[in-house]
């Protein structure tokens, strides 16, 4: 069964502006169940909408609550975020661990939630009482005040790479393939040939291992056709320059009298 997205229940949010842009990070990464537990200043509220920034679909559905049990009652998993510790005996876990097992019941069929609490008090003990573990985001204990829309932002995001944990079609299929062996044993062998007319492989006797670290570190790269078309084409224009200045020594020799 395909993984249906958690719902967002927003308790007691206070700024139409912060409602928006939950909306908006919403729609980035997928979600569109929003529910708010008595908003401060009543909703709707045109400032959301303007926040949103054409991310609308979440406010337009959004259902408002007068007590936070109704807005949970239909779930059956719900998970607290908050970075506050709490007398709470209730598991803690990371947002990453928490969208993996939000993942693993929706997967199931359950109804799913993420519970985040107002901006300026966040979660009472009485609310994380109604969910089945808190998640904390492990940021730095020197500054840990997250917004609203920051805190949602990142738990939407390790939902969106449990569900998609894959570039989008539309970058996979820009991706080269690797050039095949023949290509870049053709760059090997050309290089090595330059370097060996430059007096590079130095002593001779290490020549095999110099030419064996210069193509294990060159095939790490994993050319594509195009990049070993560039680099030969490098390797060509380096040694006309240096044939040039050959030229040009001799020259200057011969004008001297030196030839």
């Amino acid at each position: 069964m395909e993984a249906k997205s958690p719902v967002v229940i927003l308790n007691e949010p206070q700024l139409a502006e912060n409602i928006g842009a939950v909306a908006r990070v919403m729609a980035n990464f997928g979600l569109s169940d929003l529910r708010l537990v008595r908003p401060r200043d009543g909703w709707p509220q045109e400032r959301a909408w303007a926040s949103a920034s054409g991310a609308n679909w979440p406010l337009d559905g959004a259902q408002v609550f007068e007590r936070l049990e109704d807005a949970v009652a239909d779930l059956r998993l719900v998970y607290a975020t908050t970075a506050r510790p709490r007398e709470t005996q209730l598991p803690v876990i990371t947002p990453r661990e928490a969208a993996a097992e939000l993942k693993a019941a929706s997967e199931a069929g359950q109804g799913v939630g993420l519970l985040f609490g107002g901006e300026r008090a966040g979660l009472e003990t009485g609310d994380i009482a109604l969910c089945h573990g808190i998640v904390t985001i492990p940021i730095d204990d020197r500054f840990r005040s997250l917004n609203l829309a920051q805190a949602v932002a990142i738990n939407a995001y390790e939902w969106r790479m449990g569900v998609f944990d894959r570039p989008r079609e539309a970058f996979a299929h820009n991706i080269a393939e690797p050039a095949d062996m023949e290509s870049m044993v053709g760059l090997y062998e050309q290089l090595e040939g330059q370097l060996d007319e430059a007096g590079f492989f130095h002593p001779p006797e290490k020549r095999p291992s110099m030419v064996r670290n210069l193509r294990v570190s060159l095939g790490r790269a994993r050319f594509t056709d195009q990049e070993v078309r560039t680099w030969r084409g490098v390797i060509t224009a380096l040694s006309k320059g240096r044939g040039r200045v050959l030229e040009k020594l001799a020259r200057q020799k011969a004008e001297k009298g030196e030839g």
